[in-house]
């Protein structure tokens, strides 16, 4: 029986995909990537933001078409949108066999198992459950680097998102388990690991008592083969002394940290429903570079939010420009239904938004090149992720580089390089390096 897995959203979502692959692998399905030879194709949904959505709807509605035009015989849908529009989709979508909840995941194989006999299966699971699955994950990240995702749900409730209602409160999962999983990964060759949760700097609190992410980092730094580990998701009111005692004091942890902040204006941080202060951002991203001097900041902005003044966009520009982030991304606001900020007035015309979003993007670029040319003539550690087809140059990833969200570099050198091998190179330009000498690890 042909499979064919279509993963939609963030990497948390990837790693549902990867647990749900190797179940189904473990019970001899065949893994396919055509979906014309797919007896049964798997749709892992995201809705976060509109965008997300209709790229959910739109993607269920072409493989629906291969009932007709294909072999297909069940069609599934897992993931945020099938916990949230469980009904809706299989009313509206009558092509659709069998929908599974976020926190169901585990029950894959017996929801494809009824998708095949049957129409109109659903299996959501208690909104705060946390399944925990022997089998190991079928990694489909190249097998270099992979996430571990450390905790499901949140407990933040920011006003503007939907992810406490789809994916319930904040759990983590227990210490071994990660650690087990992670001894498997780095058994499998992955020589990056990415740590993922909604949150990660909460990790450990429901369980221990006390946030214990630095703990579980000193744990991680043991596994023989792991090389980098990457932190992902990180609240800033909850990066304490703990944490960055551990970033500095340990080498296999990249000195690079994902810290969404969302924006910059006292007013609009407190309609999000944030809990930080522009006075408490800046003392947080100036405690950060002391204690870590070369540490690599990324953060995410949302403009265009509800009643968001010329003002207020311009105290955000002031702010970027001000704070020169490493890494930076931009959203529009997006409202999404059954979220608080949804109903507020003085909601913020479209065309408005994504001007908004532009201008700071195109001081952003501005900030990033000023760095990439104060790079020149540094030396770096580069992981290989691939060769240039016809040149002589490979692309990588310095530590200042997450996957899929950051660069790549282009490493120039004559010599037969690996992916998954790490380099020493000298930067010569602005996305351009230079191979000093290969490293083992």
């Amino acid at each position: 029986m042909n499979i064919l897995f279509i993963s939609l959203g963030c990497d948390k979502n990837l790693v549902d995909s990867e647990v749900m692959l190797g179940l189904l692998d473990g019970k001899g399905y065949q893994i396919v990537d055509d979906e014309t030879q797919a007896d049964v194709i798997v749709i892992n949904t995201c809705c976060f933001i509109h965008d997300a959505k209709e790229e959910s709807i739109q993607t269920i509605l072409q493989m629906a078409e291969y009932k007709e035009t294909g072999r297909l015989k069940a069609l599934v849908v897992t993931g945020c949108l099938a916990q949230r529009y469980q009904q809706e989709i299989l009313k509206e979508i009558p092509e659709v066999d069998a929908v599974l909840g976020t926190t169901a995941y585990d029950r894959i194989v017996h929801t494809v198992e009824e998708a095949l006999s049957s129409k109109g299966y659903m299996e959501i699971g208690g909104l705060d459950a946390l399944p925990l699955v022997e089998e190991k994950r079928l990694v489909t990240t190249g097998g270099h680097y992979a996430y571990l995702k450390i905790a499901e749900g949140c407990d933040k409730h920011c006003t503007y998102c939907i992810i406490p209602k789809i994916r319930g409160n904040y759990r983590s999962v227990p210490m071994d388990r990660l650690l087990k999983e992670a001894r498997e990964l780095a058994d499998q060759g992955v020589k990056e690991l990415i740590l993922v949760a909604q949150e990660t700097t909460l990790y450990g609190k429901d369980l221990y008592g006390e946030k214990s992410l630095h703990r579980l980092l000193r744990e991680l730094c043991k596994i023989r083969g792991i090389r980098w580990i990457r932190l992902l998701y990180c609240y800033p009111e909850e990066v304490d002394n703990e944490l960055i005692q551990v970033i500095k004091e340990e080498k296999k942890i990249c000195h690079y940290l994902d810290l969404p902040i969302q924006h910059a204006s006292d007013e609009i941080l407190k309609k999000m429903g944030r809990r930080t202060s522009k006075g408490q951002l800046k003392e947080i991203v100036a405690r950060l570079r002391k204690e870590i001097p070369d540490i690599t900041i990324r953060t995410t902005l949302i403009t265009g939010f509800p009643g968001e003044t010329k003002e207020q966009h311009d105290e955000l520009m002031e702010f970027v420009d001000e704070m020169e982030f490493d890494r930076l991304g931009v959203f529009t606001y997006s409202p999404e239904e059954d979220t608080p900020a949804a109903m507020l007035p003085n909601q913020v015309a479209e065309d408005v938004k994504e001007e908004r979003q532009a201008e700071l993007m195109e001081l952003q670029q501005e900030i990033a090149f000023d760095q990439a040319e104060d790079m020149i003539g540094r030396e770096v550690l580069v992981l290989i992720e691939g060769k240039v087809a016809d040149e002589a140059a490979y692309v990588g990833r310095t530590y200042r580089d997450a996957p899929n969200v950051d660069g790549l570099i282009f490493v120039q050198t004559e010599e037969e390089m690996v992916t998954g091998d790490f380099a020493r190179v000298r930067v010569t330009g602005a996305l351009e390096y230079d191979l000093i000498g290969e490293l083992s690890v």
